[in-house]
């Protein structure tokens, strides 16, 4: 939990100014499809209860199941929601509260109590898969590390005498900023003032198969380094990319980059056969005056950008065919949280179940859909000039092949007469048209998706539930729709040349004064 539940700087690494310059360099792009399979890298939910009108178990649990959500992370352990849990298949992950680390870490008894209690009441019919002890310790509340894997043990032989060890892991959750110099990622390494401690706990995942929990908040790191680090790589989108000068590893988004520094610096303390495990990460969707940038749409493109990158599969530039499993911070605003106003603001929903914003994550399956009778629309966004729609509406009704009969003259959708009403008709026309497939709702940038059915009077817009099943020729215009594509494709293909020459003059000098850069100009 950013600012555990704490202090925003605990979630943030350092790093040395210049290396982090120096590692976000060129523009690329980045594709990815999202695959859904069983036993594959999976994306949960942390579920925080500083929430207004809190669900019921029950109703909880049947909001889980209908958003097919499988795998959930909660910060303790309620045994109204265990019990309404049975017989779902939804994965759970109990957490053990940083106030009872001394209790359980100097008594075996009351460990082995916790576990009969929370775990062996319910499992297996709940499936209880693993247990997160503590919540940023080392760097929360340095006093109770002597605590942390004392606890831990006494927990997993508990375990062990139940004859669960095999079924449910343990391990703790850590902070970014347990390690140091973590960009690039070759260079990072454990915090030494803290390594009496990473090192045995580190010893202890091994030795029982569990993963190494980090809480990785790219979000924190923007923040902190505005102006070095890119939005774009922030948000998984294409951007400059970030090339690691010791290992020439090429980085599309600094999440990928965090984890690999984790990854790394295991490797310098012999830890080669733990797996990291992102126990929370995410984006907030509205800020005060400082946070600028925790914004719905910034929020939807973390989000959805995270759960087609994990659901994809493609590991990280270290490790390929290694992908880490993320929990989203988190399922609902918790509106009850003290300020700063962000967090409050990390929910993909609303205490009362409404979208927080609605996640492009089509072609994910129905994972998260957020609609739940999947009535979405596409129209047009807000604040896009008249031209841009313009060329955007011509390509949708041409190339796009969207039916546009209902906004000729005399139909009843041609009214009101302006292109932001046209290009709304047309764009959903198209969205309908593909499926609400990922991507069909962009038309480079200028549309956006909304829950909010914008039929008006007798114009039924293609997406809405009522609309009739009446065909009509559908009207065209090629010409002037290929004339917009092309000079769409142009002055993109233009901004990209101007950006890399740009870049290349811009960092000539720091490549004289560091001849290693030349190794990437």
């Amino acid at each position: 939990m950013r600012k555990p539940r704490s202090s925003i700087s605990s979630s943030m690494p350092t790093s040395n100014p210049l290396l982090l310059l120096l590692f976000f360099f060129f523009l690329l792009p980045i594709s990815s499809s999202a695959v859904k399979e069983d036993n594959e890298p999976f994306v949960g939910v942390n579920i925080g209860t500083d929430v207004s009108n809190l669900l019921p178990p029950s109703d909880l649990v049947a909001f889980l199941q209908l958003q097919k959500i499988t795998h959930i992370r909660l910060y303790d352990a309620d045994p109204n929601l265990l019990k309404s849990l049975a017989g779902t298949n939804i994965r759970v992950i109990l957490s053990v509260p940083n106030n009872q680390l001394l209790a359980i870490g100097s008594s075996n008894t009351t460990a082995a109590s916790w576990i009969r209690r929370n775990i062996v009441a319910f499992h297996p019919n709940t499936l209880i898969t693993g247990i997160s002890v503590g919540d940023e310790v080392l760097t929360t509340v340095p006093s109770s590390a002597p605590l942390l894997l004392p606890a831990m043990e006494s927990l997993h032989d508990a375990l062990v005498a139940s004859k669960l060890h095999t079924q449910i892991k343990i391990s703790t959750p850590h902070a970014a900023s347990i390690i140091l110099d973590p960009f690039p990622p070759s260079q990072a390494f454990f915090n030494q003032t803290l390594t009496s401690f990473i090192l045995p706990i580190l010893q202890f995942l091994s030795r029982t198969e569990s993963p190494l929990m980090m809480n990785l908040y790219p979000y924190y790191v923007f923040m902190q380094n505005r102006g070095i680090v890119p939005l774009e790589s922030s948000l998984f989108k294409p951007s400059k990319e970030m090339v690691d000068p010791n290992t020439l590893l090429h980085y599309t988004n600094l999440l990928d980059a965090m984890i690999d520094s984790a990854y790394i610096s295991m490797r310098n303390l012999n830890i080669t056969d733990v797996v990291v495990l992102v126990t929370e990460t995410g984006w907030p969707s509205r800020g005060d005056s400082k946070e600028p940038y925790a914004t719905k749409e910034n929020a939807n493109s973390y989000n959805s950008n995270l759960i087609k990158h994990v659901l994809d599969r493609s590991g990280t530039p270290l490790l390929p065919e290694t992908t880490s499993s993320v929990f989203i911070y988190e399922l609902f605003d918790e509106d009850l949280r003290s300020p700063p106003v962000s967090e409050a603001n990390w929910g993909l929903f609303y205490g009362n179940k409404t979208a927080s914003y609605v996640l492009r994550v089509w072609g994910s399956g129905s994972f998260l859909a957020m609609d739940t009778a999947n009535e979405t629309y596409c129209v047009a966004a807000e604040g896009v000039d008249g031209k841009t729609l313009q060329a955007a509406l011509d390509w949708a009704c041409g190339p796009g092949r969207a039916n546009c009969s209902e906004i000729q003259p005399g139909e009843d959708c041609y009214s009101p007469n302006d292109v932001r009403n046209h290009a709304s008709y047309a764009f959903d026309s198209y969205y309908q048209k593909e499926g609400k497939a990922s991507g069909s709702c962009d038309f480079k940038g200028v549309a956006t998706i909304t829950t909010t059915d914008p039929s008006h009077g007798s114009c039924l817009f293609p997406g809405s539930k009522t609309i009739t099943n009446k065909t009509k020729q559908v009207v065209n215009s090629t010409q002037t729709s290929s004339g917009g594509k092309k000079l769409r494709l142009s002055r993109f293909s233009s901004i990209r040349i101007s950006v890399f020459s740009n870049d290349f003059h811009n960092l000539l000098p720091l490549a004289l004064a560091f001849p290693t850069i030349l190794l990437f100009l």
